[in-house]
């Protein structure tokens, strides 16, 4: 971000400025101090009344200090980190004295949910400003890695989806190779993370998250929800809760956006005429939560529950932390299902068998034989995807009919496509290849078996209920958790709509025994399920 308006993105009009400045105090800063510096836990948001201040990108053994922007009177300092509560990673120097208003977390989210016009200009603006130092200040946090394993991917998809600003390093680019050579990495501790240079090797989005300071951590304000699972139900759950006042913190095992961030297109979302990319709807939801004042940590996995107090459920997270509320929403939704086939694990680990057909997914097999395997609208959207990437594709389809459950706004073109052939009453019965995937095994329902040639597969064959963690929760017999008229007994007279067996613990989502698996169910799901909150709560 460079110093001049035309980078500055949305700006407070001079009323604005007088009206947010109330929310806090007016402080006299000279040359040469930092208002807030790179590795800080948190920083407050600063009006600039008259002071300039400098925001610039530390120096690192490699590089020197860089200026990445110029704030002047009339501007304010921030971005998203301020709302994520990720550890600062650019450092706020005064470069000219005079004062500035600081405006501390808890005032900024009072103000964010009393002054809409204002909040709209600051969400708006956090916003561009972390698209532009994404690329202004990306070597704050570098990747580097081999761009096919599915660690890398996952590393990759986690940093997208949390929008951190970072670069992004093959290791097999010169630019790669000399990052690891001048860090002493080995193929053994890829992917690597280099963090505000400090170097993390075999890096996890659980780690990464650790060293950001995006992992779950106590402030000592009280709770009133728990969302556990931010794919749509989750996140619409987290977002009507906290914009109806209730405090929330919103937790995932892996990252935001659950099945549906991996969906390539989704076309047919109330709203989105042209559709919508599953990873472009989970930014816009993430941005919505945080403008409400969600609290996002995530990876964060759960562990159980503690049912002991009626009126005060607990979340119980796997590292032994014990976040006690007044209500929990139970979001967690489904995983993978995966094809009993020898080397299927290896063929996974190397990153030829994938589960999602984002961008970063569909990336690389332009011109490349993939095969997708399912037969309802998540594979039909894959199929198209990568086929309008220039890849050729085999759809291998268990049933009969394509359109048993397959939209049919997805099968008529797939059908019409010249780089989808369709294989229906079809099953994968071998995977070829050594290290990494060559072709596959198709046999028809009559016996004839057909070897195609395969880069890449990709597998949209269902899921299974991520409902172990709801202990002394009453579920069916295939794990799905039971709620309202599905209760083979009411424990608090007429159950309210979402309950589940257990006081104050409510269910959305793909979670649910019964749910209609689609985007906007889920969403609606998740806003049901805060009235039904909010209906539980109405008797403290």
């Amino acid at each position: 971000m460079n110093d001049g308006a035309a980078q500055r993105g949305p700006v407070l009009d001079d009323e604005q400025f007088r009206r947010l400045a109330e929310y806090g105090e007016v402080e006299h800063a000279e040359p040469g101090r930092d208002l807030y510096t790179s590795g800080d836990d948190t920083y407050d948001f600063f009006l600039l009344r008259s002071a300039t201040v400098d925001i610039v990108r530390d120096a690192t053994a490699i590089e020197p200090e860089r200026l990445i922007y110029r704030g002047g009177p009339g501007d304010f300092l921030g971005e998203l980190n301020l709302l994520t509560g990720q550890h600062v990673y650019l450092t706020a120097r005064v470069v000219s004295a005079g004062t500035v208003v600081r405006i501390r977390a808890a005032m900024l989210r009072r103000a964010l949910a009393e002054q809409v016009d204002i909040a709209d200009t600051l969400i708006e603006a956090f916003r561009e400003r972390r698209e532009v130092i994404r690329g202004a200040a990306g070597s704050v946090l570098e990747l580097v890695g081999r761009s096919y394993a599915a660690r890398t991917l996952e590393l990759r998809t986690y940093v997208t989806q949390m929008l951190l600003p970072h670069s992004w390093l093959d290791a097999a680019s010169h630019p790669g190779g000399s990052l690891m050579r001048r860090a002493g990495l080995g193929e053994d501790d890829l992917p690597a993370a280099m963090v505000n240079g400090s170097l993390l090797r075999r890096a996890t989005p659980r780690a990464l998250a650790e060293v950001l300071g995006l992992t779950y951590r106590a402030d000592g304000r009280p709770v009133d929800l728990v969302v556990v699972g931010a794919g749509p139900a989750g996140l619409a759950a987290a977002v009507y809760g906290a914009s109806e006042g209730l405090v929330t913190v919103l937790l995932d095992r892996a990252g935001l956006g659950g099945q549906a961030a991996k969906s390539a297109r989704i076309e047919n979302y109330l709203g989105f005429p042209h559709g919508v990319s599953g990873e472009s709807l989970t930014r816009l939801a993430m941005v919505q939560a945080l403008k409400f004042g969600v609290r996002i940590h995530a990876p964060c996995a759960v562990a159980g529950l503690d049912l002991s107090e009626e009126r005060r459920p607990a979340v119980l997270l796997e590292d032994g932390a014990r976040i006690r509320c007044r209500a929990v929403i139970a979001a967690t939704g489904a995983h993978y299902r995966h094809l009993d086939l020898p080397q299927w694990t290896t063929f996974e680990s190397s990153g030829c068998v994938r589960y999602a057909a984002t961008e970063l997914d569909v990336r690389g097999y332009e011109d490349q034989p993939v095969t997708v395997v399912g037969g309802a609208n998540s594979a039909g959207q894959a199929a198209l995807s990568l086929a309008a990437r220039g890849a050729t594709v085999d759809l291998i389809v268990r049933g009969a009919d394509l359109g048993a459950r397959m939209s049919s706004y997805l099968t008529d073109r797939i059908r019409a496509h010249a780089r989808i052939q369709v294989h229906t009453s079809s099953t994968i019965r071998e995977l070829g290849g050594d290290d990494t995937l060559a072709s596959i095994v198709a046999e028809k329902s009559d016996g004839r078996r057909d070897r195609l040639a395969c880069r890449a597969l990709f597998c949209f064959i269902g899921a299974d209920p991520v409902s172990g963690w709801l202990d002394g929760v009453a579920k069916d017999h295939n794990g799905f958790v039971l709620t309202d008229s599905r209760l083979p007994a009411e424990p608090f007279g007429t159950a309210l709509p979402f309950q589940t067996s257990a006081p104050r613990v409510f269910v959305a989502g793909d979670l649910r025994a019964g749910s209609t698996k689609r985007v906007a169910t889920a969403v609606g799901d998740g806003a049901g399920a805060v009235s039904s909150v909010h209906e539980a709560l109405a008797d403290d």
